[in-house]
Protein backbone atom coordinates (compact mmCIF):
# COMPACT_ATOMS: atom_id res chain seq x y z
CA UNK A 1 0.00 0.00 0.00
CA UNK A 2 1.37 3.38 -0.96
CA UNK A 3 2.25 5.80 1.79
CA UNK A 4 0.18 8.55 0.17
CA UNK A 5 -2.96 6.53 0.91
CA UNK A 6 -2.36 6.77 4.64
CA UNK A 7 -4.33 9.47 6.38
CA UNK A 8 -1.89 9.53 9.26
CA UNK A 9 1.51 11.17 8.88
CA UNK A 10 4.02 8.59 10.04
CA UNK A 11 7.78 9.06 10.08
CA UNK A 12 9.60 6.31 8.19
CA UNK A 13 12.72 4.50 9.43
CA UNK A 14 15.99 5.93 8.20
CA UNK A 15 18.58 3.32 7.25
CA UNK A 16 21.84 3.56 5.36
CA UNK A 17 21.91 1.96 1.92
CA UNK A 18 25.10 0.05 2.68
CA UNK A 19 24.60 -1.88 5.90
CA UNK A 20 27.12 -4.34 7.32
CA UNK A 21 26.00 -7.79 8.44
CA UNK A 22 25.28 -8.19 12.14
CA UNK A 23 25.99 -11.59 13.63
CA UNK A 24 24.01 -12.61 16.68
CA UNK A 25 25.40 -15.21 19.05
CA UNK A 26 24.57 -16.33 22.57
CA UNK A 27 27.67 -14.44 23.72
CA UNK A 28 26.47 -11.05 22.46
CA UNK A 29 22.73 -11.44 23.15
CA UNK A 30 22.87 -10.10 26.68
CA UNK A 31 20.86 -7.61 28.73
CA UNK A 32 21.16 -4.03 27.46
CA UNK A 33 23.20 -5.08 24.41
CA UNK A 34 23.19 -2.53 21.57
CA UNK A 35 23.17 -3.37 17.86
CA UNK A 36 23.22 -0.60 15.28
CA UNK A 37 23.87 0.30 11.65
CA UNK A 38 23.54 -3.20 10.25
CA UNK A 39 21.39 -5.92 8.75
CA UNK A 40 20.33 -9.38 9.90
CA UNK A 41 19.18 -11.49 6.96
CA UNK A 42 18.30 -15.05 5.95
CA UNK A 43 18.69 -16.68 9.34
CA UNK A 44 16.86 -18.15 12.31
CA UNK A 45 17.13 -16.77 15.83
CA UNK A 46 16.29 -19.45 18.37
CA UNK A 47 16.06 -19.64 22.14
CA UNK A 48 17.31 -16.13 22.86
CA UNK A 49 16.35 -14.15 25.94
CA UNK A 50 17.56 -10.69 26.94
CA UNK A 51 16.23 -7.63 28.74
CA UNK A 52 16.37 -4.07 27.37
CA UNK A 53 18.22 -5.08 24.21
CA UNK A 54 18.55 -2.19 21.74
CA UNK A 55 18.40 -2.14 17.94
CA UNK A 56 19.01 1.13 16.08
CA UNK A 57 19.05 1.51 12.30
CA UNK A 58 18.79 -2.25 11.69
CA UNK A 59 17.18 -4.22 8.87
CA UNK A 60 15.75 -7.67 9.60
CA UNK A 61 14.97 -9.55 6.37
CA UNK A 62 13.84 -13.17 6.01
CA UNK A 63 14.50 -13.83 9.70
CA UNK A 64 12.63 -16.45 11.73
CA UNK A 65 12.29 -15.84 15.47
CA UNK A 66 11.74 -19.00 17.48
CA UNK A 67 11.30 -18.95 21.26
CA UNK A 68 12.65 -15.40 21.56
CA UNK A 69 12.03 -13.18 24.59
CA UNK A 70 13.29 -9.61 24.34
CA UNK A 71 11.29 -7.82 27.02
CA UNK A 72 11.63 -4.04 27.21
CA UNK A 73 13.29 -4.11 23.79
CA UNK A 74 14.09 -0.69 22.33
CA UNK A 75 13.99 -0.15 18.57
CA UNK A 76 14.60 3.02 16.57
CA UNK A 77 14.72 3.14 12.76
CA UNK A 78 14.16 -0.60 12.31
CA UNK A 79 12.57 -2.54 9.44
CA UNK A 80 11.30 -6.12 9.58
CA UNK A 81 10.71 -7.51 6.08
CA UNK A 82 9.36 -11.01 5.37
CA UNK A 83 10.09 -12.10 8.94
CA UNK A 84 8.35 -14.60 11.20
CA UNK A 85 7.95 -13.13 14.68
CA UNK A 86 5.20 -15.49 15.79
CA UNK A 87 4.89 -15.69 19.58
CA UNK A 88 7.91 -13.49 20.30
CA UNK A 89 7.75 -11.72 23.65
CA UNK A 90 8.41 -7.99 23.24
CA UNK A 91 6.40 -6.99 26.30
CA UNK A 92 7.02 -3.39 27.49
CA UNK A 93 8.77 -2.59 24.21
CA UNK A 94 9.62 0.89 22.99
CA UNK A 95 9.28 1.20 19.19
CA UNK A 96 9.97 4.40 17.27
CA UNK A 97 10.04 4.59 13.48
CA UNK A 98 9.62 0.85 12.97
CA UNK A 99 8.06 -1.02 10.02
CA UNK A 100 6.79 -4.59 9.82
CA UNK A 101 6.32 -5.51 6.14
CA UNK A 102 4.90 -8.87 4.99
CA UNK A 103 5.58 -10.40 8.39
CA UNK A 104 3.99 -13.14 10.48
CA UNK A 105 3.35 -11.70 13.93
CA UNK A 106 0.87 -14.32 15.11
CA UNK A 107 0.68 -14.20 18.90
CA UNK A 108 3.32 -11.48 19.24
CA UNK A 109 3.33 -9.95 22.71
CA UNK A 110 3.56 -6.16 22.59
CA UNK A 111 1.55 -5.62 25.75
CA UNK A 112 2.39 -2.58 27.88
CA UNK A 113 4.45 -1.15 25.01
CA UNK A 114 4.97 2.30 23.57
CA UNK A 115 4.63 2.59 19.78
CA UNK A 116 5.45 5.80 17.93
CA UNK A 117 5.52 6.09 14.13
CA UNK A 118 5.04 2.36 13.50
CA UNK A 119 3.62 0.69 10.38
CA UNK A 120 2.32 -2.87 10.10
CA UNK A 121 1.75 -3.64 6.41
CA UNK A 122 0.35 -6.91 5.03
CA UNK A 123 1.05 -8.74 8.28
CA UNK A 124 -0.65 -11.73 9.84
CA UNK A 125 -1.20 -10.67 13.44
CA UNK A 126 -3.85 -13.11 14.58
CA UNK A 127 -3.96 -13.44 18.38
CA UNK A 128 -1.46 -10.61 18.78
CA UNK A 129 -1.31 -8.73 22.10
CA UNK A 130 -1.24 -4.93 22.30
CA UNK A 131 -3.14 -4.58 25.58
CA UNK A 132 -2.24 -1.77 27.98
CA UNK A 133 -0.10 -0.15 25.25
CA UNK A 134 0.21 3.44 24.07
CA UNK A 135 -0.02 3.80 20.28
CA UNK A 136 0.55 7.14 18.56
CA UNK A 137 0.90 7.58 14.80
CA UNK A 138 0.52 3.86 14.11
CA UNK A 139 -0.95 2.31 10.95
CA UNK A 140 -2.20 -1.22 10.31
CA UNK A 141 -2.46 -1.67 6.54
CA UNK A 142 -4.08 -4.78 5.04
CA UNK A 143 -3.39 -6.82 8.16
CA UNK A 144 -5.03 -9.94 9.56
CA UNK A 145 -5.77 -9.08 13.19
CA UNK A 146 -8.35 -11.70 14.05
CA UNK A 147 -8.72 -12.22 17.81
CA UNK A 148 -6.08 -9.60 18.55
CA UNK A 149 -6.08 -7.88 21.94
CA UNK A 150 -6.03 -4.08 22.16
CA UNK A 151 -7.79 -3.83 25.52
CA UNK A 152 -7.01 -0.97 27.91
CA UNK A 153 -4.83 0.79 25.34
CA UNK A 154 -4.47 4.41 24.32
CA UNK A 155 -4.89 5.33 20.64
CA UNK A 156 -3.77 8.62 19.11
CA UNK A 157 -3.72 8.93 15.32
CA UNK A 158 -4.09 5.18 14.87
CA UNK A 159 -5.25 3.91 11.49
CA UNK A 160 -6.71 0.60 10.31
CA UNK A 161 -7.02 0.10 6.54
CA UNK A 162 -8.50 -3.04 4.97
CA UNK A 163 -7.85 -5.08 8.11
CA UNK A 164 -9.65 -8.08 9.53
CA UNK A 165 -10.56 -7.28 13.11
CA UNK A 166 -12.89 -10.22 13.55
CA UNK A 167 -13.34 -10.97 17.25
CA UNK A 168 -10.70 -8.40 18.19
CA UNK A 169 -10.81 -7.24 21.82
CA UNK A 170 -10.92 -3.45 22.30
CA UNK A 171 -12.66 -3.07 25.63
CA UNK A 172 -11.68 0.01 27.64
CA UNK A 173 -9.89 1.55 24.64
CA UNK A 174 -11.36 4.77 23.23
CA UNK A 175 -12.06 4.36 19.51
CA UNK A 176 -13.06 7.98 18.99
CA UNK A 177 -11.99 9.05 15.50
CA UNK A 178 -10.90 5.56 14.42
CA UNK A 179 -12.05 4.74 10.86
CA UNK A 180 -13.20 1.13 10.54
CA UNK A 181 -15.09 1.56 7.25
CA UNK A 182 -12.65 -0.54 5.18
CA UNK A 183 -12.31 -3.27 7.83
CA UNK A 184 -14.18 -6.37 8.93
CA UNK A 185 -15.16 -5.82 12.57
CA UNK A 186 -17.52 -8.77 12.97
CA UNK A 187 -17.46 -9.92 16.57
CA UNK A 188 -15.34 -6.99 17.72
CA UNK A 189 -15.63 -6.57 21.49
CA UNK A 190 -15.86 -3.07 22.94
CA UNK A 191 -17.77 -1.22 25.61
CA UNK A 192 -20.55 1.23 24.73
CA UNK A 193 -18.42 4.24 25.65
CA UNK A 194 -15.45 2.89 23.67
CA UNK A 195 -17.17 3.13 20.28
CA UNK A 196 -18.36 6.72 20.60
CA UNK A 197 -16.98 8.75 17.72
CA UNK A 198 -15.78 5.76 15.69
CA UNK A 199 -16.29 5.93 11.91
CA UNK A 200 -18.28 2.97 10.62
CA UNK A 201 -20.46 1.91 7.69
CA UNK A 202 -24.20 1.47 7.96
CA UNK A 203 -23.83 -2.29 8.26
CA UNK A 204 -21.14 -1.94 10.90
CA UNK A 205 -23.39 0.43 12.83
CA UNK A 206 -26.11 -2.21 12.84
CA UNK A 207 -23.67 -4.68 14.39
CA UNK A 208 -22.36 -2.17 16.94
CA UNK A 209 -25.92 -1.34 17.95
CA UNK A 210 -26.03 -4.73 19.63
CA UNK A 211 -23.55 -3.30 22.15
CA UNK A 212 -26.37 -0.96 23.16
CA UNK A 213 -28.70 -3.88 23.67
CA UNK A 214 -30.90 -2.83 20.76
CA UNK A 215 -32.95 -5.39 18.85
CA UNK A 216 -33.31 -4.39 15.20
CA UNK A 217 -36.25 -5.85 13.29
Amino acid sequence: MEEKKMKTKILKPKLDNDLDDIKLFCENIIDEAIFSLGKIVDCSLENYEADRINFKQVLFKNVVFNNVTFRRIEMVDVIFENCDLSNVDFMEASLHKVEFINCKIIGINLSESTLRNVIFENCNGEYSFFSYSNLKQVAFLQCQLRSSDFQNSTFSKVEFQECSLIQAQMNFTSLNGIDFTSCNIEGLAANINDVKGALVTTMQAVYLSTLLGLIIK
